[in-house]
């Protein structure tokens, strides 16, 4: 079984259950797409900026003595853009509108972003043991 669907599934769960998402994208922390569900915005480049960002944010986290990256969250003008570590390997990311209670985005965020890292880091244990 392929990892995409049940990715997939998480993301577009994710926008049924918080309001104002407008999408998502899974990406390895290197910036490789595993899934999206992102409309007007190219998953690639989104991913490829996601990496560029928590890596800054995963040294600032740890030059200030707070540990490892967990999430973080930027603010423009016409929404957020939440990211979430998603196991050891992947990150979550979502589009939501200015409008989202992003404490509910939090909320369903952090456990999307749990299922999706117990899928990838068992996908990647998997593939690791049929070598």
């Amino acid at each position: 079984m392929t990892l995409e669907p049940q990715v997939s599934a998480e993301l577009l769960a994710l926008r049924d259950q918080v309001r104002y998402v407008q999408g998502g994208l899974v990406a390895s922390a290197d910036g490789l797409v595993v899934a999206h569900d992102l409309s007007g915005v190219e998953p690639e480049g989104l991913a490829a900026l996601t990496a560029a960002a928590i890596g800054v944010a995963k040294r600032l986290s740890e030059a200030t003595g707070q540990g490892g990256f967990e999430e973080s969250v930027t603010r423009g003008e016409h929404g957020y853009i939440a990211v979430y570590a998603a196991g050891s390997s992947a990150v979550l990311t979502t589009l939501a509108g200015s409008e989202t209670n992003i404490g509910r985005l939090h909320l369903r965020g952090r456990r999307a972003a749990a299922h999706i890292g117990a899928l990838v880091d068992a996908a990647i244990h998997q593939h690791q043991g049929g070598r």
